[in-house]
């Protein structure tokens, strides 16, 4: 059976500060999203044993421990390419362009992608997805990893809420962490992420219908 593995950083611990720690994103890599990569791992091996012995009784149990893990092993792989040392200011190019059309401007959607990811409630993420039936941004709150979830939509850029991701440094202001994480944000890779999307389409007749 193919295994999920825990993909390296591209950059140092330390490289995002002042913004990000080293010190939580050691213990968010090395600890956090291996531990969702080890769920993930143990789920798809209970599924493989259940189809061996023909026991599914525990298939609730399973598909919801493989849906939690996988989804966080996934938003957390996205996470770390979507962050950047040479990260921050604002997107160019296409992506620049598809903003201003569906959000009115850089500002507009900053705002609205930085609320989101800080009234998630409990644990989750902000997104920028890409929506392909109305060939459009927007923004989704994911509860946990995946709860909430637009389907159909392909994420670009995900923010983490979840406590582990700023607590240990911004203690109970994480509003400023929601800010600070704009510094770092590694336009290039979201940009490559969007062109990519818009040829995907999950449904192959046209569903929606855009407003001049």
């Amino acid at each position: 059976m193919t295994k999920y593995v825990l993909p390296d950083l591209t950059y140092d611990y330390g490289a995002l500060e002042p913004h990000i720690s080293g010190k939580i994103m050691q213990l968010h890599h090395d600890k956090h999203h291996k531990g969702y990569v080890d769920g993930a791992n143990a789920a798809a091996e209970g599924l493989a044993e259940a189809r061996t012995k023909n026991d599914f009784s525990r298939i609730v149990a399973l598909e919801e421990a493989l849906a939690f893990n996988l989804s966080g092993h996934v938003l957390h792989s996205l996470f770390w390419k979507n962050l950047s040392p040479s990260g921050g200011g604002t997107p160019s190019g296409k992506l620049a362009t598809q903003i201003d059309r569906d959000f009115g401007g850089f500002n507009n959607f900053k705002a609205q992608l930085t609320k989101a990811a800080a009234t998630c409630m409990g644990s989750g993420w902000g997104a920028l997805m890409w929506d392909s039936l109305s060939a459009r941004l927007m923004t989704v709150q994911i509860h946990d990893h995946q709860s909430h979830t637009v389907q159909g939509a392909v994420p670009l850029l995900v923010i983490d809420a979840w406590e582990h991701a700023w607590y240990l440094q911004y203690l109970n202001e994480k509003l400023k962490f929601f800010d600070a994480i704009w510094n770092v944000l590694n336009w290039k890779d979201v940009g490559q992420r969007f062109e990519h999307a818009q040829n995907s389409n999950l449904v192959l007749e046209q569903v929606a219908e855009r407003a001049a």
